[in-house]
This record gives C-alpha cells, structure tokens and sequence, in this order.
C-alpha cells in the first residue's frame, strides 16, 4: 500500500512538472501558429516611399528633366555662312518675301553663328550697333549692294563689339526684317540680336 502511495505521489509529480514546463511552450506555440495564420500586413497601393532615393517617382523625374532638354534645342546655335543667306534677285529689282527660299525663312528666330567683317565707322571700341558685310569691300552694304550681303546687328543690353579688319564671327537671334533707306528703297532684309562677337 505505501508503495501503492509513493508510485501514485511520483506520477502526480511528473504530471505538475510536465504541466509546468508545457505550458509556457505550449502558450508559445499558440502565440506563433496565431501569428502565423493572421495575414500579413502589405503596406497601402498608395503609400509614398520615405527614402531619400525613391523620393521622386519616374513621373516626376520626366518632368524634372523635359524642360532642360527643350531648354537645350532651344539654346543651340547654327552656324551659317553668306551663301546660306544668298536668294535669286536681280540687279535694281523691288524686293519682295516670297525671293527668300524655305532655308532663309527657318533661320528667323534661330540662334546663328555668322562669320563676316564689321563695316568701318568712326567707332572702334563699345560698338553697340554695326553693319555685318560679306567682304571687306565697301560695295557690300547701301545703295548697288545686294540685299543678302549684309546684316544689320544690334548688340543686346550691356554687350558691346570692338572693331576688327579681320574677319569675325556674330552670334545672336537671327531675323528678316525689312530697313528701308530716305528713297524707300530697301537697305537690308536681314537683322541679328547680337550675343557675342568672337575675333
């Protein structure tokens, strides 16, 4: 009987201590299959990203970047020559739009780098104004001239020209615009904006 007792007292035993160490497992493995079969949690379609690298969607790094390609066609500069210019008209004859070919008219508004010399005047330095001529000839601008010969250049505010006897090149805006003389007689057709004026 009292070994009855003792064997009975044993299992009594062993089952609180099985008791007492499965619980906090058993509590523990309920806690991770909870977890487990809960659904995880995804963050909202609409949420914007917080780093500093995804700060700025595709979108807004297209419209970042358009304006300064169009800022850069815009800017470029073409570089043309006299004969570029050049149109069939004859000796004496009334100038009139339709001479200039389709080339000539796609240059008004552009940005053009041309080369020529600076007709003489008595100024020499701060030049804010002068005549752009093929040659250094004086027949190339007035009366007799040809109208395609010659460019009139109004430098922009607060940049000047110095005078050369060589040749130099005049970048700016370039335009068609017509100048008539006293007679009404036209003097030139051509007029620039003038950017820089390199030697």
């Amino acid at each position: 009987m009292y070994l009855l007792v003792k064997l009975l007292a044993l299992a009594m035993m062993q089952l609180v201590v099985a008791a007492l160490c499965g619980c906090g497992s058993e509590r523990a493995t309920a806690q991770h299959e909870r977890e487990a079969a809960a659904p995880t949690r995804q963050p909202p379609i609409d949420a914007k990203p917080v780093s500093p690298d995804a700060a700025i969607s595709p979108r807004e790094e297209v419209a970042v970047a358009q304006p300064i390609e169009a800022t850069s066609k815009m800017a470029r500069t073409v570089d043309r020559t006299f004969d570029d210019i050049k149109f069939d008209i004859a000796p004496g004859a009334p100038f009139r739009r339709e001479m200039l070919t389709a080339e000539i008219e796609s240059l008004a508004g552009q940005r053009v780098r041309l080369r020529g010399y600076i007709l003489p005047t008595s100024q020499s330095r701060g030049i804010k104004q002068f005549v752009l001529v093929r040659d250094n000839q004086e027949c190339c601008f007035g009366p007799g001239a040809a109208l395609y010969d010659c460019v009139l250049v109004e430098m922009q505010p607060g940049r000047t020209a110095e005078f050369s006897i060589r040749p130099v090149a005049v970048e700016g805006t370039f335009r068609v615009e017509l100048l008539n003389g006293p007679d009404d007689a036209p003097l030139a057709i051509y007029r620039m904006e003038g950017e820089v004026v390199e030697k």
